[in-house]
Formats: structure tokens, sequence, C-alpha cells
């Protein structure tokens, strides 16, 4: 037997779902005015910052973003790119890879906080 959500369920979920939209392009126009990449690289960035060696493997740095990333490939090349982090071969399973913060990633994250701050606090 299928159970369909009541309509102020569905009502409920579709304002959720409006406001989270809402607030997450003001925090990307915030943060492109205070001229900083979006808010992906900023959630990237703090998950290998929080990581206790500072490195994760992608699949588990896709698993903690706090926005949905589902081209984390991408997004993982980019801040490679811009030396915010280094790719590095597992040395136990030689498939497998490590993304890795640098030192420009810890700094840039730490900046981007200012304008992300203020823009929850607006």
């Amino acid at each position: 037997m299928k159970r369909k959500p009541s309509t102020e369920a569905t009502a409920a979920w579709i304002r959720l779902m409006r406001v989270q939209s809402r607030v997450l392009d003001a925090v990307e126009q915030e943060l492109k005015k205070a001229g900083y990449p979006p808010l992906a690289w900023y959630d990237a960035l703090l998950e290998l910052s929080r990581a206790p060696s500072g490195e994760m493997r992608p699949v588990e740095l896709e698993k903690q973003m706090l926005i949905p990333q589902y081209s984390t490939s991408r997004l993982i090349d980019r801040l490679v790119d811009e030396g915010l982090a280094a790719r590095r071969e597992c040395k136990i399973d030689k498939r497998g890879q490590f993304v890795e913060i640098t030192e420009a990633g810890r700094e840039l994250q730490k900046k981007m906080w200012s304008a992300y701050s203020a823009a929850i606090e607006k």
C-alpha cells in the first residue's frame, strides 16, 4: 500500500525547498559581490579542512558536502587547477586517490567565511 503525503505536508515541503533555494541564492550573491568563488568551493574546502589529515577520498567529500554537488569531479578539478587542493595517490590502494587541501585553500576558506557569515547574519 502506497502512502501519499498530505496536502499540508506537500505544501510545507514546497515552501521549505523554495526557502532553501532563496537562501542559498542570497549567499551565492554575497560571495560573488565580495569577489569569491561559488559556495560549493567553500563547502568543499571547509570539509577538507575539517578532515583529520586535511584529505579525503572524493566520494567521502561528496557525502560530507552541505549542499548538493552532482559534479564533484569537476569541482575538485577546479580546486586543483587553482592550487586550493591537490590530488594524491593512495599509497595502499594505487587505484584510489585523495584530495588534500593546500595552504592556499585553507586561506581562501577562512577569507570566504567573512562574506559567508555576513550573509548568514543578513
